[in-house]
């Protein structure tokens, strides 16, 4: 492996977890806290959704995605900071009319899913390349909407995390980026196992990953007992990996994860047994072509660096 492989970590997702995993983070605080140790556990980026501290839904507000935002970058530690763009493009059609939304639709204007990134500024944000059935709705990204949402974000100097649900995905991306319609991503995400997108596979995964024609870093998760079987499958195929309670509440089977970083930490570890190396923050950042930290932050190399690895030794 000639490349360190990057670990992405997946704070807390959409979907309401907490019940089954108390560890899930909700509020800003818990979320930034969350950040952190991810990123001391050897994550060189957060992926980065907000909830409802009262609900504990997902939820929209910009106060949150900025109380999470200042807290990481005043703690003194460097990570790329990842924020999502995924909520508001959700679509439930009504019974008597389908032309209109029906309660729990929270479909929003391009513009508008992206607000928080323009004001906030992180280095990368999510950038979602897929219109799929969900169990009750669908979550819609039409072309049009996709290319605006994507050419607001680069007017800002922030980049893209392509994320890819299927290979008609990621055939789509190829194209729109193929055209100069959406500026080159910093990242691919392959995101397998999603209800009703490509499965959680080796074959799936290596077929992607064939696919794949840009020359732009690539990434994949599976989500639940997928987790780690497809990190283990990216590492040997030379992409990088996501890990986090976004996509998956266990550590092992039966076994709740206590917090992000264990997550985080068994992905180390199996970069670590396939004979690579984790990315440290500044090789992330070179890798996804993202300009260097101007935080006065901790760089320490990953535990899991060869160097680190010859220094314990000696």
């Amino acid at each position: 492996m000639s490349k360190p492989t990057i670990i992405s970590c997946a704070l807390t997702g959409a979907a309401n977890t907490r019940h089954i995993n108390p560890a899930v983070p909700v509020t800003p605080e818990e979320i930034a806290r969350e950040a952190v140790a991810a990123a001391k556990a050897g994550a060189a980026v957060v992926h980065i959704h907000v909830r409802d501290p009262a609900t504990g839904k997902a939820s929209l507000e910009h106060k949150y995605y900025a109380e999470v935002v200042e807290r990481i970058r005043n703690a003194n530690i460097d990570v790329i900071v990842n924020l999502t763009t995924g909520p508001g493009a959700k679509f439930i059609p009504d019974r008597g009319n389908p032309k209109i939304a029906a309660p729990g639709s929270t479909s929003i204007s391009p513009r508008a899913r992206v607000e928080h990134v323009l004001e906030l500024r992180p280095d990368v944000c999510s950038l979602d390349i897929t219109t799929m059935n969900q169990p009750n709705g669908a979550f819609i990204n039409v072309p049009e909407h996709i290319v605006e949402m994507a050419q607001l974000i680069d007017d800002t100097g922030v980049r893209t995390e392509v994320e890819v649900f299927d290979l008609g995905d990621l055939r789509l991306a190829t194209h729109l980026i193929s055209t100069g319609k959406i500026p080159a991503p910093a990242l691919f995400q392959f995101c397998l196992g999603v209800s009703w997108g490509a499965p959680a596979t080796p074959q799936t995964l290596a077929l992607m990953m064939s696919q794949h024609t840009l020359p732009t870093p690539w990434s994949a998760f599976g989500v639940s007992k997928d987790q780690f079987p497809i990190a283990a499958q990216a590492v040997t195929l030379g992409g990088n990996v996501r890990v986090g309670l976004e996509d998956n509440l266990y550590l092992r089977r039966g076994v709740l994860a206590p917090g992000n970083a264990a997550l985080v930490e068994r992905a180390a570890q199996i970069v670590d047994l396939l004979g690579g190396d984790v990315a440290t923050v500044a090789q992330a950042r070179e890798l996804m072509g993202l300009a260097s930290s101007n935080a006065n932050a901790s760089q320490e190399a990953s535990p899991y660096s060869s160097a680190n690895q010859e220094r314990a030794m000696q």
